[in-house]
């Protein structure tokens, strides 16, 4: 299972590759696949060659689908942020890319072995939020376990980008597989380890037989290059991550100076008024 891509085309395929060599031969994805790095049409054929059987969606997804459509405001530094990378990921994504992201669940339970897995981006009903984040009480993590039949027995998340097992408040799983393009971390020993991260489970006919919390090394100079050949917004921030592993999504004042350097709130307005005229023709 893997989540957190976040466009990173040079992780993921590391990722697939050490996959392919552990003998994986089922692909659960957690969410988040797009955005703020500059690989569209070649992470969707990747995903295409994985043929993930669970597919839900996250919160950037979300951004995505919104931004795409034109459904945007350029109101706040980070809005236009998420507008702009949108618009980028709308002009190179293929045909029906969109509208399949669109209709992804937010929640799956999956059967396995006698095992129920509930699998979702954060909560099951809300892929968004900070309610879960890794040091949050057991309390919290109850929500991810509704009233189903079958009940739960695992839950699976993604969003914080950090690696979890924990477990509920009566004892039964919770499961996060980390990030493959943007892991993090507060301590920073542990946030100085930047490789793709991602979990194998192999489970048997008694249960959990074994957890692999794996981390795969790739060449960040490798995708930082792929970023600089590319026309993706906020590179100089995208470059800025590949070597220090900090994001600035929420940092308004380095976003409000590379809006106003690039005009990417003019961009995305005039993004959405040729769509909406494509749509009236």
């Amino acid at each position: 299972m893997f989540s957190d891509v976040h466009g990173n085309l040079t992780a993921l395929r590391a990722m697939y590759r050490d996959s392919r060599q552990q003998g994986v031969d089922e692909y659960w994805f957690v969410g988040d696949l797009l955005m703020p790095g500059p690989s569209v049409g070649e992470i969707w054929q990747l995903m295409e060659i994985m043929q993930p059987t669970v597919v839900v969606r996250g919160n950037w997804d979300d951004l995505v689908v919104n931004g795409a459509r034109g459904r945007m405001d350029v109101n706040y530094p980070s809005h236009i942020y998420f507008a702009r990378l949108a618009q980028y990921v709308a002009e190179k994504a293929p045909r029906g890319m969109v509208d399949e992201i669109a209709s992804w669940p937010l929640h799956i339970t999956k059967q396995v072995n006698g095992l129920t897995f509930g699998i979702s981006h954060n909560l099951p009903n809300l892929n968004m939020g900070q309610k879960l984040f890794s040091t949050q009480p057991s309390a919290n993590f109850d929500e991810l376990f509704p009233h189903t039949d079958p009940a739960i027995d695992v839950a699976i998340y993604a969003h914080v980008h950090h690696e979890i097992l924990r477990y509920a408040s009566d004892e039964r799983i919770v499961l996060n597989p980390g990030a493959v393009g943007e892991p993090f971390n507060r301590w920073p020993k542990l946030q100085s380890d930047l490789r793709a991260h991602y979990l194998i489970l192999d489970v048997d006919e008694l249960g959990l037989a074994a957890t692999s919390f794996r981390h795969v090394g790739y060449s960040r100079q490798e995708e930082q290059a792929i970023a600089d050949q590319s026309s993706v917004p906020y590179v100089e921030l995208y470059d800025l991550m590949m070597h220090t592993g900090k994001a600035y999504t929420h940092d308004p004042e380095k976003l409000t100076r590379m809006n106003q350097r690039y005009q990417y709130a003019e961009q995305y307005l005039t993004y959405c008024r040729r769509i909406g005229q494509q749509r009236s023709n």
